[in-house]
């Protein structure tokens, strides 16, 4: 299986890419999370240009936050600082419009944004409408504007069958955050066959399959619900708890413990499911590194769900079984130390 690594947009984001190149990782991705984060298309700039060979990924950007023509602009030009080394997550932009208070966008509009960018970034034509007016695009100036030569890799973040199947229509390849159930990954790839089988298409670059989740190899005799443990799966948890608090239909999914961990980060964030400012109590510091006192909110069962923790034996295991549920590269979210934990990843895949 392929590593790679995702961070958030900030200074000294090049530094890592290269070590992450360095270390023969295969790909570094950066979040598209506005309010939250820095700009993913310039820190992925600072990276082209720092490196020569690890790919650069986008993950994710979403019609509810970019025009098709902004994002296919930000794209072909990164294509052209780093030809062939693109791949672009594309999804209904779940948290990225939450931490703005405003709701994710449609299957739908996730299918046309796509196809827009496919045929933008492959120098065609798309349609582009704004209300009742539609207009036919494309690049009017290329060469060393931007890049459309070299394919760009395209990816859709799914959860469900509703995605995974604009992936089966359109020729892409699967993202997933903290999603490590096997049986989930088998369901996602069912889905996108079969939407694929109805959708004749001219053979594309190549895609994958990818995991977002974040790595905890254990010391002799450590804890594996530890502090340690905590601190480094903590990030994901939360995201997951805020999600909850800002979704009570999916809080209703989860567990009786899982449900009282989300009451207490309503508590203490000062804010209820329906407050209309909720989305400025919940998303601070998101996907950063936790503090201490919230680590009793990293219940056990959601650290196993959705990260990996254990001995070297245990993580080969579990990474060999997703492996064979057709997962390609394995993306580690990291907050504690992103050089020891990319350097720690590379050694347990290789």
């Amino acid at each position: 299986m392929r590593a790679g690594v995702v961070v958030a947009a900030q200074p000294g984001v090049e530094e890592l890419a290269v070590q992450a190149e360095e270390l023969g990782l295969h790909s570094i991705w950066v979040n598209d999370t506005p309010m939250v984060h820095g700009d993913p298309f310039v820190a992925l700039s600072l990276c082209a240009k720092a490196t020569s060979r690890i790919r650069l990924g986008i993950g994710v950007t979403s019609p509810a936050l970019r025009s098709a023509p902004a994002a296919a602009s930000g794209l072909a030009s990164l294509n052209a600082l780093a030809p062939g080394r693109i791949i672009c997550g594309v999804g209904t932009g779940n948290t990225a419009r939450r931490t703005l208070g405003m709701r994710p966008t449609t299957a739908a509009g996730l299918e046309k944004f796509t196809v827009a960018l496919q045929d933008l970034c492959a120098g065609r034509s798309t349609e582009y409408r704004e209300g009742d007016l539609s207009r036919d695009i494309r690049f009017l100036h290329a060469g060393a504007h931007v890049n459309t030569a070299d394919p760009i890799e395209f990816v859709v973040a799914a959860l469900g069958p509703q995605a995974a199947a604009v992936a089966g229509r359109r020729g892409t390849g699967l993202i997933s955050f903290g999603l490590l159930d096997p049986a989930a990954w088998h369901a996602l790839h069912d889905a996108r066959r079969q939407a694929a089988q109805g959708t004749p298409r001219e053979p594309g670059p190549r895609t994958g399959s990818y995991v977002v989740t974040s790595l905890h190899l254990l010391a002799e005799d450590e804890d594996p619900h530890g502090d340690a443990a905590r601190d480094a799966t903590g990030h994901l948890v939360l995201s997951l708890l805020a999600y909850a608090a800002d979704a009570p239909a999916f809080a209703e999914q989860l567990g009786p413990e899982e449900r009282e961990a989300v009451r207490r980060l309503l508590d203490r964030r000062g804010t209820t499911p329906t407050a209309p400012d909720r989305h400025t109590k919940l998303y601070p510091n998101y996907l950063g590194r936790i503090a201490p006192q919230d680590r009793d909110l990293v219940l056990p069962s959601l650290m196993n769900t959705l990260a990996l923790v254990g001995t070297r034996d245990d993580l080969d295991a579990r990474i060999s079984t997703l492996e064979q549920a057709g997962i390609d590269e394995l993306l580690i979210q990291p907050v504690i130390d992103p050089s020891a934990e990319m350097a720690q990843l590379a050694k347990l895949l290789t």
